[in-house]
C-alpha cells in the first residue's frame, strides 16, 4: 500500500501544476483515495515559494471541480451508491444530515477547510439536493481558504513550518467556529425574540381595532 501511494504521489508531481489539479479533484470526489492534496500543494510551495499563490490557486480549482463531480454524483446516485462508497455505512449520512439541519451551508464550509473528509459533504449535498450555485460558492470558500492558507503560511515562514501545519488548520479551524458559533446564537436570539413579540404586537393591533369599532359605533 506504501509504495502504491508512493508511486500515485511521484506520478502527480511529475505532471507538475497539471498533476496538483488531478489529486486535488480526485480526493473531492473519490471516498478512501488516500493521498490529500495537500502533501503534494506543500511539496511545491517549498520547492518554489515564488509560485506558492498559483500552486493554492489551481489545488483549490481542482479540489471545487471535483467536489462538482462528486455533487453530481450523490445526486443521481443517491443514498444506495453513498452506502456503497462508504461500505454501508448509513451513520456517516445520518450524521451529515443532523450537521446540515443544525448549521446549513456551514457545515459544507468546514468540511473543505478543515481535516474532515470533504468528500463525504460534496456527495451528500448532492443527495440532500443543496443548492448546487450556494455549494459551489462555499466550497471556493473552504477549499480556497485552506490551501490559500497553507501556501501564505509556507511561503512566509518555509520548512521550518511544515510540520505545525495541521495545528494552524485546526487552530484557524478552531477560531472560525467559535465566531460562527457566536454569529448563529446571537442570530437566533434575535429571531426568538421578535417572535415573543408578535403575539404583544398583535394585542395592541387589536385592541386599536376594538376602540377604533366603539368610536364608530358612538
Amino acid at each position: 500500500m506504501h509504495e502504491f501511494i508512493l508511486n500515485i504521489s511521484n506520478l502527480f508531481q511529475s505532471l507538475g501544476m497539471q498533476g496538483l489539479a488531478i489529486n486535488a479533484g480526485i480526493e473531492s470526489c473519490l471516498p478512501g483515495f488516500p493521498l490529500p492534496p495537500d502533501f503534494l500543494l506543500i511539496a511545491m510551495d517549498l520547492a518554489k515559494p515564488e509560485k506558492a499563490l498559483l500552486y493554492a490557486l489551481i489545488c483549490t480549482i481542482g479540489s471545487v471541480s471535483g467536489g462538482i463531480l462528486g455533487y453530481f454524483i450523490g445526486k443521481y446516485g443517491g443514498r444506495p451508491l453513498f452506502n456503497y462508497l462508504f461500505k454501508k455505512k448509513a451513520d456517516k449520512l445520518e450524521a451529515v444530515e443532523k450537521l446540515y439541519e443544525k448549521y446549513g451551508s456551514l457545515a459544507v464550509f468546514f468540511s473543505a477547510f478543515s481535516p474532515i473528509p470533504y468528500n463525504i459533504f460534496t456527495i451528500a449535498s448532492g443527495i440532500l439536493k443543496m443548492n448546487i450555485f450556494k455549494f459551489i460558492g462555499i466550497s471556493c470558500l473552504g477549499r480556497g481558504g485552506r490551501f490559500f492558507l497553507v501556501s501564505t503560511v509556507l511561503m512566509i515562514f518555509g520548512e521550518t513550518i511544515k510540520q505545525y501545519l495541521n495545528y494552524v488548520i485546526i487552530a484557524v479551524t478552531i477560531v472560525l467556529i467559535a465566531f460562527f458559533g457566536i454569529i448563529y446564537k446571537k442570530r437566533h436570539s434575535i429571531i426568538d425574540s421578535s417572535d415573543s413579540n408578535i403575539p404583544e404586537l398583535d394585542k395592541s393591533k387589536t385592541a386599536e381595532k376594538e376602540n377604533t369599532e366603539q368610536t364608530i359605533c358612538q
